[in-house]
């Protein structure tokens, strides 16, 4: 390692003093102006874990569905899955050690982790639209060039696009191509094999109008619509041209505020669906006749690929084992509706994405969804193996159709991570083969009444949790508080956590009418507020 060159071009990306931040779920996320000397130390970072694994790594420089003025980061392991948490810890180490010691911490986590020097490192680096991004990149390339490791640029590209090419190079192409083409064309075929099983193929034209958050997913949509087959048509709505990214619009904005975003005029009963600015989620949403609002989220997403896949798995005549992975935040008539009707297992994990695919990896088919419309869909290599060995050889005629289904629908899913694009031609392809309309997908169960809220705390550390943080452990008397709160309300259930990035503990609660959720909500909001050392005036009803 020249010691000289990364003092010198570590000055050109200096570390504010006093700057503290820590690498969680989301990797680094702040203010852009803050990030300079961040995307510098992860270009480092990046060569680092590519000479201790002998892979590639990716870079993606986004802050998701953050305001534009925010930029972020996050490191991309060689199957396209998320940084291993040990390395979450060298990147908050090397984030935030002072100028001097710089040298000296790369040298420790080269130790730590056993780093061979001498191998060659090699990085994929992609981009959101933030006016940032660009800077910021260059910043990543500057790191990972001082350590000598070679970079792919793919430039602006959407998270999970970044996530597939990473997995396609480190499988040698049995992913897939890493290019762009290559994305487009694995997702559109099977798509287009997908459609032409559906009952009305070719005579009826599907419309879907898409949000697209102003963001990356308009200018990766409309590269990708030469390659759709024609019956479906999609109207891009907030493409960026106009307005800020993430501003009024995105999945996050229609989850949060239950409410459509700006810039997408509704007609009734028209299907719409809203990515996040770096399209990684989505939810969809329809205004029935009498102007009402019905958001279908991340739940309902998960119940529908969950309906379709074990109608195959029957019709195939496999005893592959299959679960559904949710978050504490899933609302209780989906877990209630995947065990009881569909008797399919669920389990609940910690909210954040590693942890839920974590759990999918578990399964032969593992489908996790979080309520904000993150998810996707796991196959075992067993079972994909077993699926494409009966697609071509099952003499049965109906086994070896529903086999061929499965065999696209593996095809067409973004494994690696949650993916807008891919998940919404994965839904689009379940109600045409389904012939569902949206108000039936919607219809399948309704969601109990509930509300999110959140209280400022002076420290957000005085809340632990246990169970899936469906219960409090600290701070002393809060869980039991909660509990008779909960009693006084029908079908009703609450939980709160702290926040993963901020000092603020997030309450959910949900009760069989609005009310009593909303009532719910802010009386644990209020236990919070006075057991966990509330800031400011106390949460008003």
């Amino acid at each position: 390692m020249d010691s000289e060159a990364l003092k010198k071009y570590s000055a050109l990306h200096p570390k504010p003093a006093g700057l503290t931040l820590q690498y969680g779920t989301a990797g680094f996320r702040t203010k852009a102006e803050q990030l300079d000397h961040i995307m510098f130390r992860m270009g480092l970072l990046a060569v680092l874990r590519s000479k201790a694994v002998g892979s590639t790594i990716g870079i993606m420089v986004t802050a998701s569905h953050n305001p534009e003025e925010d930029n972020g980061v996050k490191l991309v392991d060689p199957l396209g899955e998320m940084l291993h948490p040990s390395w979450e810890e060298y990147a908050t180490q090397l984030a935030n050690a002072e100028e001097q010691e710089l040298q000296k911490t790369v040298t420790e986590i080269c130790q730590k982790a056993a780093v061979n020097q001498h191998k060659d490192a090699s990085v994929f680096i992609g981009r959101d639209t933030r006016p940032s991004s660009e800077k910021l990149s260059q910043s990543v390339i500057d790191g990972i060039s001082v350590l000598g490791g070679q970079y792919h640029d793919y430039g602006l590209v959407t998270t999970p696009q970044l996530h597939y090419m990473v997995c396609c190079q480190n499988t040698q192409g049995q992913y897939g191509k890493a290019t762009l083409e290559g994305y487009y064309e694995k997702l559109s075929k099977a798509f287009t094999e997908l459609i032409k099983q559906s009952p009305r193929s070719g005579e009826s034209q599907r419309h879907l109008k898409i949000d697209c958050a102003n963001g990356i997913g308009a200018l990766k949509l409309s590269e990708m619509e030469p390659y759709f087959p024609k019956e479906v048509l999609i109207h891009l709505y907030n493409d960026g041209t106009k307005e800020k990214l993430n501003h009024l619009c995105g999945a996050d904005f229609v989850k949060v505020h239950q409410k459509p975003p700006r810039g997408l005029d509704m007609k009734p009963n028209e299907r719409c669906c809203s990515f996040d600015g770096d399209a990684d989620r989505i939810v969809y949403y329809y205004k029935d006749a009498t102007g009402h609002f019905h958001l279908i989220d991340g739940d309902k997403i998960a119940t529908l690929i969950s309906i379709f896949l074990k109608d195959l798995l029957a019709k195939v005549g496999q005893t592959l084992k299959m679960a559904v992975v949710q978050t504490a935040y899933a609302n209780g008539s989906s877990t209630h509706y995947l065990e009881e009707t569909l008797k399919v297992p669920v389990h609940c994990v910690k909210t954040g994405v590693k942890h839920l695919h974590h759990k999918a990896q578990e399964f032969d088919i593992g489908v996790y969804f979080e309520a904000n419309g993150h998810g996707t869909v796991l196959f075992s290599k067993a079972a994909e193996t077993k699926i494409r060995q009966l697609a071509k050889e099952e003499k049965d005629d109906e086994k070896r159709e529903a086999a061929k289904v499965l065999e696209n629908m593996i095809d067409l899913i973004n494994q690696t991570v949650g993916d807008a694009v891919s998940d919404m031609l994965v839904i689009e392809a379940i109600l045409a083969l389904k012939g569902l309309t949206v108000q039936q997908w919607d219809a399948v169960y309704t969601d109990l009444p509930n509300r999110l809220l959140k209280v400022q705390v002076a420290d957000r550390r005085v809340i632990d949790t246990t169970d899936a943080e469906r219960r409090a452990v600290t701070p002393p008397g809060l869980q039991e508080k909660i509990d008779a709160l909960v009693k006084k309300y029908k079908l009703s259930r609450a939980f709160v956590r702290p926040s993963g990035t901020e000092d603020v503990v997030r309450i959910y609660a949900e009760a069989d009418t609005q009310e009593n959720a909303d009532a719910l909500a802010h009386e644990v909001s209020l236990a919070v507020y006075h057991l966990a050392g509330g800031k400011g005036a106390p949460p008003q009803p």
